[in-house]
Order: structure tokens, then C-alpha cells, then sequence
């Protein structure tokens, strides 16, 4: 039986679990698991500039492709305390990535040793296992079952805490005959589906809630399939955003009290039943139940049996992975449709592709300081339906959500449950490195892009080219405007005059030399005209030098953004509607005239 070091035999599964990349800062008590990371090779390994950062790369890995598990690497002690913002982020999401710590010795980790504290116990809260290693034999045993975890079921993250003894430990272990555990995932039967498909017939206007479930089981085109042939229009979920394109003529727009279209909420409204597929009901679509859940039927599909009934009782629920339900549901569609006992929707889909068509957001303004909805007409001009976007929380992904367009899944990455800022950068980064060869765009307002604007350097170093668009209104907007409830602007202004760049006025911060003196290119844009080739330029300055590019545009200093605080049918559109086709010329379906 081959002898290997625990640390070695651990390198070992992860590449026989199918990792070739990872993200992390190495320190003295994770050394040993560097050492073999470098002895066994396979893993491409890239330094973040904090740790916290590390996981939020990780977690953009994981997005991006089906199948995916980022990997996030740190010492012991603090380490491990920075990545649990990333651990949070992606258990809430559904997200599976493995965190790895070092510890302090096994004797000593009670100790009060250097760094040494007790990341399990803090981690478990917000991942599906944590675990501190304390005997080198059960490692392999740790870290299968990790992936089986992560695999399993409802997919979330995992820690596992390497006391630094007992990574040097030798073990027995032979890679050549190592397996990963069969997955398991909840299947639904015949005979739910077509309970579910008999409430869906009674109904006169029906809708599907397509939720990032959907994406997860790599189901997407189920999903269409299963709408084209019931004729039933969808709704996605802001994590479920490209499970079916922007233009399809079935999307029916997205749902909420913020990140949601007029005609979205309009047609939801207007349903009698909803299938929701993959989704978890967040109070951010939903909005009031009482407002959400009047006059309709609900069947509710999810992979996790307790998330049925978590947020209100359906009339029907569930438990399946999303891509076992859509089989199923295609199945038995085609069937009643080769029978002719289909009901005809042709009528409820007009209607909403009508709201679609009138139901519009003016984008088009002249104004300088630009006006944010000026901004991303110009992105869906500039980027086209392959890009991938990238974003966080804030007013910034509130309007994108509102007036950008995405056509597949997987192409709009955002954090959707935590939130946190300073996520877009790292978040980029892992999805630039996971999918090199599609465009990457990030979108962040001033505030996020600072929290953890250092990774940048990570974007340099590796080469690691994408876009990102910085919206700068020198505030903390979403704050702002939440602020008015109370009365008060309080503690959310960024502005200051820079001594070393008088140009900006108040603006503060000279996001542009930041990101130079970090490495990477950066244009700023004031005027409304010099949007799109700023998009264009930056794209070319990312194929050219392969580092990050930074577009920051100069915002007017408040804009309220269409939301509500309290449910989809009273949200308060602050700024002028869209009346005549100039006014939302990159609207999906045009304004007619």
C-alpha cells in the first residue's frame, strides 16, 4: 500500500474529485498542504490578496460551470474567520465550494495557541459540515465525504480544519483505487408530476417561477422545452436569471419588490397559478404573502424537502432535484400534448408579451452627471448575449437586474440571499478563470468596489482580463434611499475633495489610479456619449494587456430606483416611464410607437 502524507493524500482527492484550480493564501500552518499542493501538481493554484477574497473567487468558479467546486485554501485562525463571509454567501446560495484551513497542532489546539481557534465550530452554522481532523488516517474518509455532501441533495459548502501535525502524518493511502460516493438527489414520481400538471390544466393563467435550482441541476433547456410545449409563461427568479433568454417570447419578466420589471409584476398579478421550480420564495420577490399568494394555486418543486411549506404552504409540494422533475414534467407535456388535452395559453402569453412591449423604464438620458439608467442601455449595446455578469448587492444590481438583458444560464452571477459587498471583484476573477474564453463583465457601485478593491492585483498578476463597470455616485445609494423611510442621510455619503486628484470635485476616491497603481487599466467616463466606446475601448484593452479594465462612470449624486417596501403591486417608479420607442431603445421587446 502506497505511505503519502495526509496533506498529500488530500491533494490527491481533490484532483480525483475533478478540482483543477483553487484559490488562497498560504501561512505556516497550511504549509504542508502547499508543499504537496507543488510536489503533486494538477491544481493550478491562484494568491488571492485576502482570504475572504479567496472564497468569493471560489464561489464565482463554482458558478460558472455545471459541475464546478471552487476550492479556497487558508492558515489557521484568522484565515478561516475571514472566509466565513464566503462560506455564508454560499450556503444561502446553494453553492458548493470546499474551504480548507490549517489548525495549530492537535495537542495545543486548546491551548490558546498562536491562531488557533475553533473554525468548525464557527463555521457550522453556515456550511453543510465542518470539521476539524484530529487523526491523519481519517482524512481521505473527510474529504469524500466532503464531496459527497456537496454534491448531495441540496448543494452547499463545506470546511475541513487541518491541525498541521496532522497534515505531516503518513498514511496509507493508494489514489489509483480511490472512488468518489454515488450523489444522492431526490427524484420526483410519475404520479406527483402529473398531480402537479392536473392543477396546472384547471388553471386559466398560469405561470412557471424558474429558480436557480434550475441552474444548479444543469436543467435550463428542460425548462424551456417543458414551457414551449405547455405554452405556460415563466418567471425567473433573480437566481434563476437566464434559465430562459431575456427575448424568448415565453419570459414573462422578473417578479419583486427591486430587482423585478413593470410588466413582470403586471402578468404575475394577472395569474391565477404558479409551478415553482427550484425557487425558495425570498422576501425580495415575494414581497407581502398576503399580496403574492392571493387568488392563486401554488405547487411548489425543490431539491430540499424542508424548504416546502419554510416560507408558506403550497397547495401541492415536491421534493426533487429540478432536473428529475423537468424530465418528468416534458415527459408527461408531451404525452397529454401528443393527445390533444392540452389547454390552448396562446392568449395569457400574448398578454404578456404585450405588457412586455408597454410595461418599459426609461433608459435614455442626456443628463451629466449621468444618470445610471444612461449606463446600462450602453452595456446592452456594448455586451452582447454571451457575456457574463457579475455583481453584488446595491442600487447598481437593482437597475442592472432592471435593464440588462441576459440570455442564458449562468451568465448573470450575483450573490443573491448574503449579499455581501466587496464580492463582485474575487467573484469576477474566479469566473473569469473558470470560463477564460467568454467576455466577463462586472458591475459595482463605488462602495462595493472598495471593500475589496486590493484584488485587482490578483486580476494582474494572473492575467486574468474582464471588465468591470464602477458607477460612482460617491454614496452608499441603496442605503440612501432606504433612509428616507426615516428621514435622514446619515453616515452614507463618500464624498470628500482629493487633494491629489482636484478633477473629481467631491467624488473622492481616483478610482482610476487605484486601479493603475494596481496593476490593471482604467477609463473614466462623464458624458453620456462616451459610454459605449468606453466599452469598447475597454474591451480591447482587456484582449490586449490581459488584466482587469475598469469603466468607471460619474454618477449625479442621487437617483431613486424603482422598489417597494412592502409589496409587487405598490412599487414606486421615482423617474419618468418609458412613453415613446427613443425613450428604452434597448428594451428586448421596443416600445411601440
Amino acid at each position: 500500500m502506497p505511505r503519502m502524507t495526509a496533506a498529500r493524500a488530500a491533494v490527491e482527492i481533490l484532483k480525483r474529485e475533478g478540482v483543477t484550480n483553487a484559490f488562497g493564501v498560504p501561512g505556516a500552518a497550511i504549509n504542508p498542504f502547499y508543499a504537496a499542493l507543488k510536489a503533486a501538481g494538477g491544481v493550478h493554484h491562484t494568491l488571492a490578496r485576502h482570504v475572504e477574497g479567496a472564497s468569493h473567487m471560489a464561489e464565482g468558479y463554482t458558478r460558472t460551470n455545471p459541475g464546478n467546486i471552487g476550492v479556497c485554501i487558508g492558515t489557521s485562525g484568522p484565515a478561516g474567520t475571514d472566509m466565513i463571509t464566503g462560506l455564508y454567501s454560499a450556503i444561502a446560495d446553494s453553492i458548493p465550494i470546499l474551504c480548507i484551513t490549517g489548525q495549530a497542532p492537535v495537542a495545543r489546539i486548546h491551548k490558546e495557541d498562536f491562531q488557533a481557534v475553533d473554525i468548525a465550530s464557527i463555521a457550522r452554522p453556515v456550511t453543510k459540515a465542518a470539521t476539524t481532523v484530529l487523526e491523519a488516517a481519517q482524512v481521505p474518509g473527510v474529504f469524500q465525504q466532503a464531496f459527497h455532501l456537496m454534491r448531495s441533495g441540496r448543494p452547499g459548502p463545506v470546511l475541513i480544519d487541518l491541525p498541521i501535525d496532522v497534515q505531516m502524518t503518513e498514511i496509507e493511502f493508494d489514489p489509483e483505487t480511490y472512488q468518489p460516493l454515488p450523489v444522492y438527489k431526490p427524484t420526483a414520481t410519475r404520479a406527483q408530476i402529473e398531480k402537479a400538471i392536473d392543477l396546472l390544466q384547471a388553471s386559466e393563467r398560469p405561470l412557471i417561477v424558474a429558480g436557480g435550482g434550475i441552474i444548479n441541476a444543469d436543467a435550463a433547456d428542460l425548462l424551456v422545452e417543458f414551457a414551449e410545449l405547455t405554452g405556460v409563461p415563466v418567471v425567473p427568479t433573480l437566481m434563476g436569471w437566464g434559465t430562459i433568454a431575456d427575448d424568448h417570447e415565453l419570459n414573462a419578466g422578473m417578479v419583486g419588490l427591486q430587482t423585478s420589471h413593470r410588466y413582470g409584476n403586471a402578468t404575475f398579478l394577472e395569474s391565477d397559478f404558479v409551478l415553482g421550480i427550484g425557487n425558495r420564495w425570498a422576501n425580495r420577490h415575494t414581497g407581502s404573502l398576503d399580496v403574492y399568494t392571493k387568488g392563486r394555486t401554488f405547487v411548489h418543486v425543490d431539491i430540499e424537502p424542508t424548504q416546502i411549506g419554510r416560507i408558506f404552504a403550497p397547495d401541492y409540494g415536491i421534493a426533487s432535484d429540478a432536473a428529475a422533475a423537468l424530465e418528468l414534467f416534458v415527459e408527461v407535456a408531451k404525452e397529454r400534448s401528443a393527445a390533444g388535452v392540452l389547454k390552448d395559453r396562446s392568449a395569457w402569453a400574448a398578454s404578456t408579451r404585450e405588457r412586455k412591449a408597454t410595461l418599459l423604464r426609461r433608459t435614455h438620458f442626456d443628463n451629466v452627471p449621468l444618470k445610471p439608467q444612461r449606463v446600462y442601455e450602453e452595456m446592452n449595446r456594448a455586451f452582447g448575449p454571451e457575456t457574463r455578469y457579475v455583481t453584488t448587492i446595491g442600487l447598481s444590481q437593482i437597475a442592472g437586474a432592471q435593464m440588462l438583458h441576459v440570455y442564458k444560464p449562468r451568465h448573470w452571477i450575483n450573490c443573491g440571499q448574503a449579499g455581501p459587498l466587496g464580492w463582485t471583484v474575487p467573484a469576477a476573477l474566479g469566473v473569469a478563470t473558470a470560463d477564460p474564453g467568454t467576455p466577463v463583465v462586472a458591475l459595482s457601485g463605488d462602495y462595493d468596489f472598495q471593500f475589496m478593491i486590493e484584488e485587482l492585483a490578483v486580476g494582474a498578476q494572473h492575467r486574468i482580463p474582464y471588465v468591470h463597470v464602477l458607477v460612482n455616485n460617491s454614496y452608499l445609494g441603496l442605503i440612501r434611499q432606504a433612509q428616507r423611510n426615516f428621514d435622514i442621510d446619515f453616515q452614507v455619503k463618500l464624498e470628500f475633495e482629493n487633494l491629489n486628484s482636484p478633477e473629481l470635485g467631491v467624488y473622492g476616491v481616483d478610482h482610476v489610479k487605484v486601479a493603475e497603481g494596481l496593476g490593471c487599466k482604467a477609463i473614466r467616463v462623464t458624458e453620456p456619449d462616451q459610454l459605449l466606446p468606453a466599452f469598447e475601448e475597454a474591451k480591447k484593452l482587456a484582449a490586449e494587456f490581459r488584466v482587469p479594465v475598469v469603466v468607471e462612470a460619474i454618477l449625479e449624486r442621487v437617483t431613486n430606483i424603482a422598489m417597494s417596501g412592502t409589496d409587487i403591486a405598490s412599487v414606486v417608479e421615482f423617474e419618468d416611464l418609458a412613453t415613446e420607442p427613443g425613450h428604452a431603445p434597448t428594451a428586448v421587446r421596443p416600445l411601440a410607437g
